[in-house]
């Protein structure tokens, strides 16, 4: 058992894309589901699958280019158990320069940056992705 199960998710990511696995397993939760939906609203995975039996596992497949390079350069968990960070509609960060995302936990549920902004929501700042 991880004492973050979150950066668990996004260490398994990155280590699939160096590896260029088709795609990954993981031990499933909802919040780990709602994370693989927004990355792929974004276009930084290909698809997922999270099954309802017990114990739960999360299937992602990962998204190349077409020059095999991994659609995701670089994923950085920001909120961590230790030291939690939190933002208003203001303080959500432009990743990039609004070419990566930024993934929140609000109270209208996991969004992105581009979203939260829209609805006028901020919340807990759970990762970065570009």
């Amino acid at each position: 058992m991880t004492s973050d199960p979150i950066s668990d998710m996004l260490l398994r990511i990155r280590n699939g894309l160096k590896a260029k696995l088709p795609s990954i397993t993981l031990p499933g939760s909802r919040i780990k589901g709602e994370i693989a939906r927004v990355m792929k609203e974004e276009g930084y995975i290909a698809d997922f699958t999270l099954t309802a039996a017990v114990p739960r596992a999360l299937r992602i497949e990962l998204k190349y280019n077409d020059d095999a390079e991994p659609a995701i350069r670089g994923l950085r968990r920001e909120s961590k158990p230790g030291l939690r960070k939190f933002c208003g509609v203001q303080e959500i960060p432009q990743v990039l320069g609004g070419m990566g995302v930024a993934i929140l936990s609000t109270s209208g549920g996991i969004l992105s940056g581009k979203e939260a902004r829209k609805r006028k929501l901020g919340g807990e700042l759970i990762c970065t992705i570009w």
